[in-house]
């Protein structure tokens, strides 16, 4: 994430923010449903400028979040 020195505050940030987003989204992948191996995904990457607002961010679960990331 941006805009932050130091790594602990930047480090409870993605927690608080992981934790946001997966409780906005019921504990649950958008894309199939499942509640296991939940992961927090950047829907415009971050590496083509994508930021961290909860706008761009989305709950998958691990298998989905890698199709996703195969395309």
């Amino acid at each position: 994430m941006r805009g932050y020195d130091c790594d602990g505050e930047l480090l409870l940030r993605i927690r608080q923010l992981r934790q946001q987003i997966l409780r906005r989204d019921n504990w649950r992948c958008e894309s199939c449903g499942t509640m296991l191996n939940l992961e927090v995904h950047h829907s415009e990457f971050r590496s083509h400028s994508g930021s961290d607002s909860e706008e761009n961010l989305a709950t998958l679960c691990a298998a989905c979040h890698a199709r996703v990331h195969r395309r």
